[in-house]
């Protein structure tokens, strides 16, 4: 038995002005991490850049700022691209550049926050030292190292799946 099947394709294309923001995308675990890690990676620079004291300047704090920045620049262009494209948002998580980042971004947070850390807590009796607030910040900047180690295990995920 055959049958006649008609096929009808319309295409439509629409120009706008207006900047489209691709909310939906922090409502996924990628956006959701990737908003965490800008937030409080603001918190680390503002916490240690409001007390980094120019006579104790310490190669740990400064290697932790660097790597506070360094990272907060980073995935503050990779949200903004995610956010101002619907089609970035879907083709960098299949990209390998994506995994690296995190994966980067995990071991070097990490190094600087465990750095910081045992630095502190060496000096801890000093009376010069800042130790309340560089502890907070080894402390978040942990929790930030765990974010971005979710967030290289999601980008591999999409990475293989593709």
């Amino acid at each position: 038995m055959s049958h006649t099947v008609t096929v009808t394709r319309t295409t439509t294309t629409t120009t706008t002005s207006a900047l489209i923001l691709n909310i939906g995308y922090l409502k996924t675990w990628p956006g959701i991490f990737k908003l965490f890690q800008l937030l409080l990676g603001i918190v680390n620079v503002g916490l240690v850049g409001y007390y980094y004291n120019e006579r104790f300047i310490t190669v740990p704090a400064t290697f932790f700022l660097l790597m506070a920045v360094t990272f907060l620049v980073g995935t503050f262009l990779i949200l903004l691209s995610c956010l101002a494209s619907i089609s970035t948002a879907s083709i960098i998580a299949k990209t390998f550049y994506e995994f690296i980042y995190h994966l980067f971004a995990f071991i070097l947070y990490l190094a600087a926050s465990l750095t910081l850390l045992v630095h502190v807590n060496q000096y801890k009796r000093s009376y010069y030292y800042i130790y309340d607030e560089y502890t907070a910040a080894s402390v978040i900047g942990l929790i930030i190292s765990i974010l971005y180690l979710l967030s290289a295990i999601f980008a591999y995920r999409s990475y293989k799946s593709v």
